[in-house]
């Protein structure tokens, strides 16, 4: 059957039962960000009405099914990681200087950098009023959640320390970065449905996995899809001098014995000057065709494997086959 949600369910029933609840945290969504000022709810309305996978909320709505589903808790704690998540979305895009975002103008682009990374500040304020009405536990996870994001953000602006592994740098960059709040999402999924503490720690191991998947998969995607199937401008990582695992790894093998002339002349265009778009260009079509994309999409595929070695303690059924159908579609993107 044809999913309404973000990846292919096979089961009619757990469909029906997901896509309801995602219309509920649509409609939470919205009105987390409503501002009776007009610009701070122009601004923080941005990204929400530019729409989104919302991979994140369906990740809890999803764990939360090996439980109790229903309770109104797991769409609070669904809205509060994609508040959290659109919220990290408004800094980073200043920081990268990224000029769109799901297909629209950057909120930095409209408004300016300031108005930007205060609305940002907004959302994590209401992610904050929101996530309080579950309790003191969970105020303590997204604390802990909120501290990684910003020691992912602050790592990968100060880069590797000398003499560390600039890869092994970038995996726990993206740990902290991106995999801490898809873990989060799992783990309050099946927390506020009720679930033993178990099955909590297993969806949790198994979101941190898929998470750095999901960012390496993005990584290869950045380079070899289009920017208006995307909303985001290829290569725009290259442009400001973010890492990226096949730019690391191209880094690697030309430094290594292996290295070719033309992996050290690659090198030496990632280091030149990509201000002009032509430029861009046509370094992003030569990094596009180096086996270290290839090389990058199959380590977001082993983790994705790993993620779901995770799921073995869950029991076979729908819901564990939509969360393994989870993983292959975060992965399948970058084939």
């Amino acid at each position: 059957m044809t999913s309404t949600t973000a990846i292919s369910l096979a089961d009619p029933a757990l469909n029906e039962r997901l896509t309801a609840r995602m219309a509920l945290v649509e409609e939470r969504l919205r009105d987390a960000v409503s501002h009776a000022d007009q610009l701070a709810d122009d601004a923080s309305r941005h990204l929400v009405n530019a729409g989104g996978k919302r991979l994140r909320p369906l990740l809890t709505l999803l764990t939360a099914e090996l439980g109790d589903g229903a309770r109104r808790e797991v769409v609070d704690a669904a809205t509060v990681v994609e508040l959290t998540h659109l919220a990290t979305l408004y800094h980073d895009d200043v920081m990268d200087s990224a000029p769109l975002r799901r297909g629209a103008p950057s909120a930095h682009e409209v408004w300016g950098n300031s108005v930007a990374i205060l609305t940002g500040d907004l959302l994590f304020a209401r992610a904050s009023a929101t996530v309080a009405g579950l309790g003191p536990d969970a105020v303590r996870i997204q604390a802990a959640t909120f501290e990684r994001l910003c020691l992912g953000q602050l790592h990968e602006t100060v880069g590797p320390r000398p003499g560390e592994d600039p890869v092994a740098h970038y995996l726990q960059v993206l740990a902290d970065k991106t995999a801490s709040l898809v873990a989060t999402s799992a783990r309050f999924g099946a927390m506020f449905a009720g679930c033993r503490p178990d099955v909590v720690r297993t969806v949790t191991g198994f979101g941190e996995k898929i998470g750095v998947a999901f960012q390496l998969a993005d990584d290869v995607i950045d380079l070899t899809s289009d920017g208006a199937v995307t909303g985001k401008t290829p290569g725009t990582d290259l442009r400001e001098g973010v890492p990226t695992m096949p730019a690391l790894l191209l880094r690697e093998r030309a430094a290594g014995p292996d290295g070719t002339a033309a992996d050290r002349e690659l090198v030496a265009v990632l280091d030149g000057d990509l201000t002009e778009d032509d430029a861009l260009a046509a370094a992003v079509a030569a990094l596009r065709t180096h086996p270290v994309v290839e090389e990058t999409r199959q380590r977001a595929v082993a983790l994705a494997r790993d993620a779901v070695e995770e799921l073995a303690p869950v029991p076979a059924g729908p819901v564990r086959d939509a969360l393994v159908a989870f993983a292959d579609a975060l992965v399948d993107r970058a084939s």
